[in-house]
């Protein structure tokens, strides 16, 4: 009875020695776009609101993943690390954050809102990824908009957007730099282009 007790303890020993074996698989990192950068106010403030709807994608750009292109024809994901949300969501964000501190519409509010309001931005995401071209990476944002009347479900104004942002490296933080950077800068030309759009009658 002693030898099958031995037996069995020396059983229990080696599947607890079996589960320690390998470590944990590290957790992911939650990266962000940062803070948008001080906007300029724009005065006169028009009388319209807003909605911001979030951005059409496809797959790969609807997800968490971060993006890379090594080559035109193919697409990787910078591992153990992810966006705090969805690529499309946090164009959103930052568009409505931007518009926001400029202050040129009298409300500016998501689509989850339940609030009507007399215009909506739409747009499409069809770039959110960095490339790496002749030795050098840049991050890549591509994004559709139209300026909708809720009213007449017609566009008052279309605007196709392409930029890049020069990265210091190909590594994950730099990319990531480059990415709030870029998002800065479609922020701000998008609320300036949304703002001209609009007439006060």
């Amino acid at each position: 009875m002693s030898r099958v007790k031995g037996i069995a303890a020396l059983l229990t020993s080696l599947a607890v020695t079996a589960c320690t074996v390998f470590p944990a698989p590290e957790a992911p990192r939650v990266m962000s776009l940062g803070t948008v950068e001080q906007v300029e106010r724009l005065t006169p403030r028009r009388p319209q609101s807003l909605r911001v709807d979030t951005p059409l994608a496809s797959e790969p750009l609807n997800g968490t993943r971060i993006l890379t292109s090594p080559s035109p024809h193919e697409i990787q994901t910078y591992s153990l690390a992810r966006w705090r949300d969805s690529a499309p969501v946090l164009i959103r964000d930052h568009l409505i954050d931007t518009l926001r501190q400029s202050e040129g519409l009298t409300n500016v509010v998501t689509d989850t809102s339940p609030a009507s309001t007399d215009l909506t931005l739409i747009s499409e995401l069809s770039a959110f990824h960095a490339e790496q071209r002749n030795g050098k990476t840049e991050v890549i944002i591509e994004l559709h908009t139209e300026v909708l009347d809720n009213r007449s479900r017609k566009s008052l104004c279309v605007r196709d957007r392409r930029l890049s942002q020069a990265a210091d490296s190909g590594e994950l933080d730099d990319v990531v730099r480059s990415f709030g950077a870029a998002a800065n800068r479609l922020s701000k030309e998008t609320v300036i282009w949304v703002y001209n759009c609009l007439t006060d009658d």
